[in-house]
């Protein structure tokens, strides 16, 4: 009788040992919300989300395996922005990647407890999203875009670029961009003896009319406001500015008609916040996460569409120019 209860014993505990070796094998799936402006089908969303995921599986985070990856990409449309956080928020996820201003003023209207990493996101601490940069409080942390100096020196570029510019329009939707403040920018404009008009465009027929009525003097030239309105808009916005022969800069490379961007590359920057996300599902509270600038900026001239405007590319440019698209 002994025996039976020492061998029955013996197979109770391997059978628990055996149960518990299995429970510590099997992980936790951990769940990820990312919230996009621009449309699942534009080549810079893939990559921006390719980045991402390559990333995060630098860190050991694979989709499907310890991870699960939910997305919506909302396609610059305001009233998508709040159904997709609701959706998002309402799976529970552990972090949540917005991308954009958009992306995280949908989200932070919904949850002041999940975790939220941003990216492309122009001046947090004056919009409000942020307390500091070092010290960002709450459950939102991140990397940022630019500010209005970066707006300031566009348009010092197109002057160099194009000396006859002495008015500039500055393209935006008011639902979707949140530019930083517009002073410096036109502080900087006056010292260079420029006008600036924002035109505020909500359709294509907005973005036609704003262009012919710039081109109507001459002198009249276009910067492109970063946001997904314009993501979407792009080629409506490059085909006017083409046919009214604006010249352009802005964020996009200009291989569509525009002259220059200047900009840091927003796929990097998606790839540098899987670091922030990585630490967040490892315990790290977001508020102990400082927000990240971006610290390279590339200058792109089109030199095709400088010949067709009457333009030559002055030394000064071409000596700070990082590429030239033939």
């Amino acid at each position: 009788m002994r025996r039976r209860n020492f061998i029955f014993g013996i197979g109770i505990g391997t059978l628990a040992w055996s149960l518990a070796a299995h429970a510590q094998q099997v992980v936790r799936l951990r769940r990820i919300g990312v919230l996009m402006s621009f449309p699942e089908n534009e080549p810079l969303t893939q990559a921006c989300v390719q980045a991402f995921v390559r990333a995060l599986g630098r860190f050991g985070w694979v989709a499907n395996r310890n991870v699960r990856i939910d997305y919506r990409f909302a396609a610059g449309n305001p009233a998508l922005f709040k159904r997709y956080a609701a959706e998002l928020i309402s799976a529970a996820p552990d972090v949540i990647l917005a991308s954009t201003a958009p992306s995280l003023v949908a989200l932070k209207a919904q949850t002041k407890t999940i975790p939220i990493v941003f990216v492309i996101v122009p001046d947090p601490v004056g919009l409000g999203f942020v307390e500091s940069l070092a010290r960002p409080g709450g459950n939102i942390t991140g990397f940022m875009s630019y500010d209005a100096s970066i707006i300031g020196k566009w348009v010092q570029l197109l002057k160099e670029m194009a000396p006859a510019v002495n008015h500039i329009a500055v393209i935006f939707n008011p639902d979707t961009a949140f530019a930083p403040p517009l002073h410096s920018v036109i502080k900087t404009a006056m010292s260079f003896g420029v006008a600036i008009t924002l035109a505020s465009v909500r359709n294509n027929e907005a973005i036609e009319e704003a262009i012919a009525t710039e081109a109507r003097e001459p002198g009249g030239a276009l910067i492109i406001i970063p946001d997904s309105f314009n993501v979407t808009h792009r080629d409506v916005i490059v085909d006017a500015a083409v046919r009214h022969r604006l010249p352009v800069v802005g964020w996009q490379i200009p291989q569509a008609g525009e002259l220059m961007s200047y900009w840091y590359d927003p796929v990097d920057l998606h790839a540098q916040a899987a670091s922030y996300v990585d630490r967040i599902l490892r315990g790290t509270s977001p508020a102990e996460l400082p927000i990240q600038q971006p610290t390279k900026y590339s200058l792109v001239v089109n030199l095709k569409t400088a010949k067709a405007l009457g333009l030559t590319i002055p030394p000064a440019i071409l000596s700070i120019t990082d590429r030239v698209i033939e």
